[in-house]
């Protein structure tokens, strides 16, 4: 069980030896190497201690549920958790490869590493306060990534950031304090107990709203989605990878974990509000990316577009729409960081990701075969991930007859795959403004594992096989409850 909190300790001591090594890089790549390798494991290992014997529980200093600091880790969060591995191996790898000398020596491996463990914080913690405690690390850390090689002609972007999710720190720190109010705990499986018996709704509505509200903003839903598309292309493309494999999907998994285990005899009744939700999110978000010329910003409404997916299996309860959008979640968070990195790479030869300014990438076959990898996943075109899961999503709407839902995927599929051979068009078929560009292998060893594993996910079936198991579990949450209260039962 004390393995549990080995994916938050372990960042946590790198962080502090990288900042104290950062004008070494060779030490710098050392821990970086050290740090992801261990922490790969370990992830590793604790999936499948949960995959074999069922959720796990650790009690700190041994005050338990619901008096003390509980962290839990089940189906759902080692699935998050491995593709927090994932995601930072893939990263860190590409990033060390192209950093600035100079930000390595502001701490940027340091806050690199707490961003992980405020990550892992999040998908592990069993209480709603600590869920809280680890938005505000995610936070602090992902700004600072944010505007460490900022331009000033950036600021107002990157304080719109920080500001709006301040607010949705301020709106999820009140709903705490109603249902604390309430019910006089934050665990979460204790506060699903006491909810289930609580003879006031309007009250837990009320803090539900306010949940809604915060994770919306964290998750960029609509209307709270503005922020995002303004901040994210400001910071390297490594940097961005990151962020838009990990930041928002702390935000659906708040949605998924509170609105299944804290909310769900109250969740039917905002089904509407997410369906109304997830269209106009899948709808805006694709109508952004097909307006832009900026690589990096196209790709970053992209991002909003795919979180309407997420939220359509919300919409939907049930097992299989669950399934579909776990898997989901898995899938989009890496064919879109490797598109990132795709971008990333065009930046460093070219100098640019403006479309009008890029061309002949497609002398580049590695790297235009990559990305036309990671782009068919993202519109879901057979037999990659997306397809899968798109698919199950398609499904569980049409067995609930949930018609103008499915109409709507499928359109921002078809327009996301519109706006892919958008950025085909001109900076691979575009005039060639880079004759002499030569591929990296090392610099696109990030991005042939990215692609391969949208391709591996959607040729093999123990990925959605354990999503299935994890949205049996956000459905019938006694295991979760069980484990976590125990003899407090």
């Amino acid at each position: 069980m004390n393995l549990i909190i080995f994916p938050i300790l372990w960042p946590m001591s790198m962080a502090l030896l990288a900042m104290l090594t950062r004008f070494h890089k060779k030490a710098q790549i050392l821990i970086a190497i050290t740090g992801m390798s261990v922490y790969s494991v370990s992830v590793a290992w604790i999936m499948f201690k949960v995959l074999k014997t069922g959720p796990l529980v650790l009690h700190l200093g041994k005050w338990v549920a619901p008096f003390g600091i509980t962290l839990v880790a089940d189906s759902f969060s080692v699935l998050l958790l491995a593709l927090t591995a994932v995601i930072a191996v893939t990263s860190c790898t590409f990033i060390m490869q192209t950093i600035n000398p100079l930000t390595l020596e502001k701490g940027f491996l340091a806050l690199f590493f707490a961003l992980v463990m405020g990550v892992s914080g999040a998908f592990l913690t069993g209480d709603l306060f600590n869920l809280y405690v680890w938005f505000e690390v995610i936070l602090i850390s992902s700004f600072v990534l944010l505007v460490l090689e900022i331009k000033p002609t950036e600021l107002p972007a990157s304080l719109k950031y920080v500001m709006l999710n301040l607010v949705a720190s301020m709106f999820f720190l009140a709903g705490i304090g109603i249902l604390y109010g309430k019910t006089g705990t934050l665990n979460m499986a204790d506060l699903a107990l006491k909810i289930q018996t609580s003879p006031d709704s309007e009250l837990v509505i009320s803090s539900a709203i306010l949940f809604l509200i915060a994770f919306g903003i964290k998750s960029a839903i609509f209307p709270l989605f503005f922020w995002l598309p303004d901040s994210y292309h400001i910071p390297s493309a490594g940097v961005v990878a990151l962020f838009s494999g990990l930041l928002t999907k702390v935000g659906l998994y708040a949605f998924f974990r509170v609105f299944t285990l804290v909310f769900g005899t109250e969740t039917p009744i905002f089904s509407s509000l997410f369906a109304i939700i997830a269209i106009f999110t899948m709808t805006l978000g694709v109508i952004g990316a097909v307006a832009q010329q900026e690589m990096k910003q196209l790709l970053s409404f992209h991002i909003v577009s795919q979180i309407g997916y997420a939220i359509m299996g919300l919409a939907l309860y049930s097992t299989q729409a669950f399934a579909a959008a776990i898997y989901f979640i898995i899938h989009v968070s890496i064919a879109k960081s490797a598109l990132f990195l795709v971008a990333g790479v065009i930046q460093k030869t070219s100098g640019s990701t403006d479309l009008k300014k890029l061309g002949g990438f497609a002398n580049q076959p590695w790297l235009a075969s990559l990305f036309l990898l990671a782009a068919f996943s993202l519109a879901g075109l057979p037999p990659l991930s997306g397809f899968i899961a798109k698919y199950g999503l398609v499904k569980a709407g049409l067995e609930q007859q949930a018609f103008g839902l499915v109409f709507v995927a499928l359109a921002v599929s078809f327009l996301t795959l519109f706006s892919m051979t958008k950025i085909w068009k001109f900076a691979f078929w575009g005039e060639n403004h880079f004759p002499e560009a030569r591929e990296s292998i090392p610099l696109l060893l990030p991005i042939m594992i990215l692609s391969g594993l949208t391709v591996g996910l959607g040729l093999s079936r123990p990925l959605y096989q354990i999503a299935v198991l994890a949205a049996n579990e956000l459905m019938q949450p006694a295991a979760y409850i069980q484990a976590v209260m125990g003899g407090s039962l």
